[in-house]
């Protein structure tokens, strides 16, 4: 993991479970003067740190911001790859954009991009996503799988049980619903989106960019009216507000977990675990693709995660790609 000389200070004094600690011990530990010590403070304190001067002790942090920095990150990140390099914006056109940029300069399996603000935030098809500031994760995560580029779809299969997993494991008030391809609902509204786009070869992958769109501490208020009827948070649906890097920690380490079995083991036990947790399955459902429009019941998605919908003429239509509306 690669820490900047203020994740460094950040660190130490999130672990220094509330003790002071001198400019002159940070400054001997990091090889630094004592005047980038201070500068280093003053940039953590107008990014929302607040810390009180203990005389002769040093200073003590007081209070963290709710942010979804690599300084905080790392207190909880468990994970062997995923999430061990970040890099974090306070605002940024869009998560996806900067991770394209990266993997071209060679971004190591795992890295992610992350941003409390995005000034284009998009989703499938190229829709606009609704980033709220400070409210939200919005982020991309960059995985290099040695698959081939034909399984590339199943990986928003993937981020999906993932996701869902995470929220089981954090969240106990409400219960998410997977949305086939890439949607999390709760009481049927949506709480996150997935964007899969790859880089690849004829042959091979040379890597997938997961984006993560997730709603987590907005009220309704906070959503344009537009989507107030079709969009929720995950503090709305707890009934509390949540810590958004504690959560981040747990999606990248559930995504890790489970892109690994993936790879390593097919598609098995991610086929149970998403119609475990499937929203449209066994629902009457209209599919809406690029040539025809198929109205049916979802009733199975196969070991490629296609989805197949049972027509009123008892056929079975394999949908690859598509936007589904819930008709039931």
């Amino acid at each position: 993991m690669h820490f900047t000389m203020k994740d460094e200070i950040l660190k130490r004094f999130l672990t220094a479970n509330g003790e002071p600690i001198s400019g002159q011990v940070l400054a001997d530990e990091l090889n630094v003067s004592r005047t980038a010590i201070w500068k280093h403070m003053q940039t953590l304190k107008q990014e929302g740190y607040e810390f009180e001067t203990v005389k002769k002790r040093g200073y003590k942090l007081l209070s963290v911001p709710d942010k979804v920095d690599m300084g905080q990150l790392q207190q909880f990140l468990t994970t062997e790859r995923y999430g061990r390099q970040v890099h974090y914006y306070e605002t940024v056109e869009s998560t996806q954009l900067v991770a394209h940029e990266l993997v071209r300069a060679g971004a190591p399996d795992g890295t992610v991009v992350i941003a409390e603000h995005q000034t284009a935030g998009r989703g499938r098809m190229m829709r606009e996503w609704e980033s709220t500031e400070g409210q939200g994760i919005w982020m991309t995560v960059i995985i290099r799988p040695d698959i081939a580029p034909h399984q590339a779809p199943q990986f928003t299969l993937v981020t999906a049980v993932s996701i869902v997993e995470a929220m089981k494991s954090c969240f106990k008030n409400f219960t998410p619903e997977i949305k086939w391809p890439n949607d999390i609902l709760v009481n049927g509204k949506k709480t996150t989106g997935i964007l899969t786009e790859m880089v690849a070869e004829a042959d091979r992958i040379q890597a997938l960019l997961i984006g993560i769109g997730i709603n987590v501490n907005q009220q309704e208020s906070d959503f344009p009216e537009s989507l107030q009827s079709i969009a929720t948070s995950i503090a709305i649906e707890e009934g509390e507000p949540v810590e958004r890097v504690h959560f981040v920690a747990n999606v990248l380490e559930a995504l890790e977990k489970y892109g690994d079995e993936y790879v390593k083991n097919g598609f098995s036990q991610i086929k149970q675990l998403w119609e475990k947790s499937s929203g449209t399955i066994g629902k009457q459902v209209k599919a809406t693709t690029l040539r025809e429009v198929v109205e049916g019941e979802a009733v199975s998605i196969t070991e490629s995660g296609v989805l197949e919908i049972r027509q009123a003429n008892g056929e079975i239509k394999g949908i690859y790609s598509a936007d589904i509306e819930l008709l039931s």
